[in-house]
């Protein structure tokens, strides 16, 4: 099934090179950056103020192939790419929850933002912890690696060819 998608807007972030950039949210919790939505899209930002944090969905723009088994940003070990957040997968979707510092106009001014400077946005959802915070039992290999996301940089490793 071929499936076409549209883009909103772009991330405006101060991250214009895929190297050293923050490898999740959790290590880019300062950040600051902007949604730019396309103008036809603004009015789909309306009531989006009252939310402190939203769901970027986002598409790996700069991505190109993909590798079904990867050496994760916080593992040594070859992994499955469903089992993990690379950027070179059959369909380069990205997924940030970002906190909401205000709207104004076409722009929604974000902070955590670990996005590169030009992305393509495909969506944005609130984020309503109901919703979206199911107990967890389980994180797999990354048990005990989780906190690494914080510190770890993103090292060319998913740029086409790998390192």
């Amino acid at each position: 099934m071929r499936i076409v998608m549209e883009s909103v807007g772009v991330v405006r972030s101060p991250f214009t090179a895929r190297e050293e950039m923050p490898i999740q949210p959790s290590g880019a919790q300062d950040t600051v950056g902007e949604i730019e939505v396309f103008e036809q899209f603004t009015p789909g930002l309306k009531d989006l103020d009252g939310f402190s944090h939203i769901f970027v969905i986002y598409c790996f723009h700069e991505s190109k192939g993909h590798d079904l088994t990867v050496v994760p940003f916080m593992d040594t070990v070859p992994r499955g790419v469903f089992a993990t957040r690379a950027p070179r997968r059959p369909n380069p979707v990205g997924l940030s929850v970002v906190r909401v510092l205000g709207v104004d106009g076409n722009r929604v001014r974000v902070q955590g933002l670990d996005v590169l400077d030009g992305t393509p946005v495909l969506d944005i959802k609130p984020y309503v912890p109901k919703f979206d915070s199911p107990r967890v039992d389980a994180i797999g290999w990354l048990e005990g690696n989780d906190g690494k996301s914080e510190t770890l940089r993103s090292d060319g490793r998913f740029v086409e060819g790998g390192r």
